[in-house]
């Protein structure tokens, strides 16, 4: 029983601020303080179609993400299995690449100036709705001053946050759109209706993946002490 609790408390000093911050996230999930992080986890979800496309030897047509979390890509030719695929764990996967850069790199600087970047080139090619310009250009700006202005571990931070927004909401997001409203035209829902399967199905296979790989991320991303000093000086 005392190795248990030294344990749990090992785990408490050493990760305290991650925890905090996935508290605050499931406190203001609800508000508004949450939705620009729902919506750039949408832009990363429509971000792993759009790669998945262009990879698979397809070309984007269209990007768009919404106020309302919602979120669409159109494109053209490229693999159908893999871009349908692609949305959930691709964006499961962008997001905990920017946790583990935080975590475990000093890039941090250049990830958040790089990810600020992407939104602002797929703003220019690919957006042409009124929000989703304003939205994406907005945040790219909004990153790219940040990694060049401000601290490294102010840079940290939001990488984390982003990163962890992510792995709360894709599992979330996954459960309500293909299980608990099966019906509703999902990426399941459309691979279910092209390839066979249900939509359950589909839903239910992303979803035990996307719990498999927050489990080991977090088991391989950690290490015994994830903190940081914030520094929010100018340089």
């Amino acid at each position: 029983m005392r190795k248990h609790l030294t344990s749990a408390a090992n785990l408490i000093k050493g990760h305290w601020q991650l925890i905090i911050l996935v508290a605050l996230v499931f406190v203001f999930w609800n508000t508004m303080l949450a939705l620009p992080l729902k919506i750039l986890v949408v832009f990363l979800h429509e971000l792993s179609h759009a790669l998945a496309i262009v990879l698979t030897g397809g070309s984007v047509e269209s990007f768009l993400v919404s106020p309302q979390q919602g979120g669409l890509v159109v494109g053209r030719g490229g693999n159908r299995f893999i871009s349908l695929s692609a949305g959930y764990l691709g964006s499961l996967m962008l997001g905990m690449g920017l946790l583990m850069i935080a975590l475990r790199t000093n890039a941090d600087r250049i990830a958040l100036g790089l990810f600020g970047g992407v939104m602002l080139v797929v703003t220019l090619l690919y957006i042409r709705d009124p929000f989703a310009m304003a939205f994406c250009a907005g945040s790219g700006v909004v990153m790219v001053a940040i990694a060049w202005y401000l601290s490294r571990n102010l840079c940290d931070l939001i990488l984390r946050v982003i990163g962890l927004t992510s792995m709360i909401y894709v599992p979330f997001d996954i459960f309500d759109d293909t299980l608990r409203r099966s019906g509703l035209r999902s990426d399941a829902y459309m691979l279910a209706d092209e390839f066979g399967g249900t939509t359950m199905m589909w839903g239910g296979l992303w979803l035990t993946i996307s719990l498999v790989m927050i489990i080991f991320g977090l088991r391989n991303m950690l290490g015994r002490d994830s903190n940081v000093r914030i520094d929010v000086r100018i340089k």
